[in-house]
C-alpha cells in the first residue's frame, strides 16, 4: 500500500527479480569511477576486499565529509531513535605473510636471468627492470595495520553519519555511545578514529582529547562478537583448517583462467614461469591495489595488468571469499548468529524502553570489525547470493555475479540498521519500522523488496533463523556415524584418491575429486567411521 510522509510501506513491487533488480541497480550506481579522479586506476572496480570505499562511493570523491542523503530514508513522522552499525575497519597495510610474498617477487626481478632487460613488446619497455629498481617500501612491522587514509576513512564516515542523523549523534548522546571492536589494532584504531572525527563534529578546530578521556569511553574489545569465526570450533574444523575447503580456489588457480595470466606475466615481467605461481601473480595485483589505497598513486605494478586480468583475479578473490566466509558452507553464516542475536537484542531493548516512554539507553552502537565479520552477516540474511555456486568451473557464467566482494565490503563498509518510532502509527504494530544501509545507501530487504518494513514483520521474516540460530549450538562439534558409499568405477577413474567432503545439513556428505567436476557422480565407499566434526 502507498505510504505517507515516512508512515507507511511503499506498494510492493515484483517478486525476487525486483530484488535483484534494485541490489544491482546500487552496486552499479556506486561501482563507476568518475574520470575526474586523476589517480583512479582502471583496475579499481575488481581489487575485491582490497577496494578503496570511495572507489564504490564515488560521489565522496568531491567532498568525504559532505553526507549524501539517499531519497529512500524515511522523513516526516517516523523519527530514527536508535542506529546500530557493523563497520569493517579503514584502508590498511598489507598483512606480514602478503609483504613476504612481495619481497620473494621483488628478490624474483632483481635476479633475473641474461634473457631479462628486453622491452615489453606491448608497453615498450621493460616492466619487470622498473619494478626491480622500485625500492620496496612495505616492512613487516606494518602488518595489516591501519594507515593514515584508514583514519581518515573513519573520521569522515563519523563526520557524514552524525551529519546525516543529528538527533542520533547530537552531543547530549556522546556519552551513551557504545563501541565495541575486535582485538585487532587496526579495528581499535578505527573505532578510535571514529570518534575523534565524531569530538570534531561537535568541536570544530579542536584537538580531540584522548579518547580514554571521552564521556563514552574508548571502544571495549569483543572478540566474541566481532571474530566469532575464531570462537566457533566447528568453522575451525570443517573449513579454516581443512585442507580440502578451499578445493574450488586452488583448482581455479591452476585452471586456463589463471594459467593464461600467468603466462602472460612472466612474459611482461621476462621471468621464467617456472618462478611465478598464481600467489605471487595475486600479491603483485594487491601491490597495485594498496599503493592505491594507501598513497593514491597508480603504482608501476598495475602495468603488469589489464583489465580482463583483473576481473579473473578479483573471482580468485571472491572465490575464496565464497567459500571461506559466504554461501560456500553453511557454517560459515551461521557462526555469526551470536552477532546476529546482539544486533536484535538492541533493537529490541530500544522498542521495550521506547513503548515505555524511557529514555533509548544506547541510541547508537557502533561495532568494528572485518570483511569477514561483515560477509557472513549478510549471508545469514540472504544478501547477494546467486543463483548458481561459484566454481572453479564457472567463471564466464558468473560475471554477472551478485558476489562482489569489493563492491559488498570494502575498506570502511559499514551495514546499519536504522530504528524509527513513528508518532502518527494507526496501528501498534505500524509504531517501529526500520531500515538498513549498506555503505550508506538504503538496501532493499530480503523479505518483502521493500526500502523499509515493520520491525514486527523483520523479526518475523528472521524468526526461524533467530529461533534457531544460536552460536554454542551452532559452533559444537558433533560426533556423527556416516556411511561412505563409493562407486568402484569412479575411483578406477582417478587419477587421485584425494577429495573433499563435507557434512551437509542432512548428514550426508559431499565429495570433490580434484580434476572431476563437482556435478559429476556421487563418490561411494562402503564403510563406516566415528569420529568429530
Amino acid at each position: 500500500m502507498p505510504r505517507g510522509p515516512g508512515l507507511f510501506l511503499r506498494a510492493p513491487v515484483a517478486p525476487a527479480a525486483a530484488l535483484a533488480a534494485a541490489l544491482l541497480s546500487s552496486l552499479a550506481r556506486c561501482s563507476l569511477l568518475e574520470s575526474g579522479d586523476p589517480v583512479a586506476s582502471a583496475l579499481s572496480p575488481y581489487f575485491g576486499t582490497k577496494t578503496r570505499y570511495e572507489d564504490v562511493n564515488p560521489g565522496l570523491l568531491p567532498n568525504p565529509e559532505a553526507p549524501w542523503r539517499d531519497p529512500e530514508l524515511l522523513e516526516g513522522t517516523c523519527t530514527p531513535v536508535q542506529l546500530v552499525a557493523v563497520i569493517r575497519h579503514g584502508t590498511r597495510y598489507p598483512t606480514a605473510k602478503q609483504i613476504r610474498k612481495l619481497r620473494q617477487l621483488h628478490e624474483l626481478l632483481q635476479a633475473r636471468g641474461p634473457w631479462g632487460g628486453r622491452a615489453s613488446a606491448t608497453s615498450g619497455r621493460d616492466v619487470g627492470a622498473v619494478l626491480a629498481d622500485r625500492p620496496l617500501w612495505y616492512a613487516d612491522w606494518m602488518d595489516g595495520q591501519l594507515v593514515e587514509k584508514g583514519r581518515q576513512d573513519m573520521r569522515q564516515l563519523a563526520l557524514r553519519l552524525a551529519s546525516l542523523f543529528p538527533t542520533l549523534f547530537c552531543r547530549e548522546n556522546f556519552g551513551r555511545l557504545r563501541l565495541v571492536t575486535s582485538s585487532k589494532h587496526r579495528c581499535v584504531d578505527s573505532g578510535v578514529a571514529f570518534l575523534q572525527g565524531l569530538w570534531q563534529h561537535y568541536n570544530p578546530g579542536l584537538t580531540p582529547p584522548d579518547v580514554a578521556d571521552m564521556e563514552c569511553g574508548p571502544p571495549r574489545i569483543n572478540d566474541k562478537l566481532m571474530r566469532f569465526f575464531d570462537n566457533c570450533k566447528k568453522f575451525l574444523t570443517e573449513v579454516e583448517r581443512n585442507a580440502t575447503a578451499l578445493y574450488h580456489v586452488e583448482a581455479f588457480k591452476t585452471g586456463p583462467e589463471m594459467q593464461d595470466i600467468l603466462k602472460k606475466v612472466a612474459a611482461t615481467l621476462q621471468v621464467p614461469i617456472n618462478d611465478l605461481n598464481a600467489d605471487l601473480i595475486q600479491v603483485a595485483f594487491f601491490t597495485c591495489s594498496f599503493d592505491l589505497a594507501i598513497k593514491g598513486i597508480k603504482s608501476p605494478w598495475c602495468d603488469v595488468f589489464d583489465i580482463d586480468d583483473a576481473k579473473v583475479l578479483e573471482y580468485l578473490n571472491d572465490l575464496k571469499q565464497y567459500w571461506k566466509r559466504g554461501y560456500g558452507y553453511t557454517i560459515n553464516s551461521r557462526s555469526s548468529c551470536i552477532l546476529f542475536e546482539d544486533i536484535f537484542q538492541h533493537l529490541d531493548k530500544a522498542v521495550e524502553q521506547k513503548q515505555r516512554s524511557q529514555p533509548i539507553s544506547s541510541p547508537v552502537i557502533l561495532q568494528f570489525g572485518h570483511a569477514e565479520t561483515l560477509l557472513p552477516l549478510l549471508s545469514l540474511m540472504g544478501y547477494f547470493k546467486d543463483r548458481e555456486p561459484l566454481t572453479a568451473y564457472n567463471y564466464k557464467e558468473q560475471m554477472h555475479r551478485k558476489f562482489r566482494s569489493g563492491h559488498i565490503v570494502p575498506y570502511a563498509s559499514n551495514l546499519i540498521f536504522l530504528l524509527y518510532h513513528c508518532e502518527n502509527a494507526k496501528t501498534r504494530k505500524e509504531e517501529f519500522q526500520v531500515q538498513m544501509l549498506l555503505n550508506e545507501k538504503v538496501l532493499p530487504f530480503a523479505h518483502s523488496q521493500e526500502t523499509v518494513s515493520l520491525y514486527e514483520d523483520l523479526k518475523n521474516h528472521y524468526k526461524g533463523v533467530l529461533q534457531s540460530c544460536h552460536a554454542i549450538d551452532e559452533c559444537k562439534l558433533l560426533k556423527v556415524f556416516y556411511a561412505l558409499h563409493v562407486d568402484i568405477q569412479a575411483i578406477i577413474n582417478c587419477k587421485s584418491l584425494e577429495f573433499q567432503g563435507a557434512l551437509n545439513q542432512s548428514g550426508n556428505i559431499r565429495f570433490l575429486f580434484p580434476g572431476i567436476s563437482p556435478h559429476s557422480r556421487a563418490v561411494s565407499w562402503k564403510g563406516a567411521s566415528d569420529g568429530e566434526f
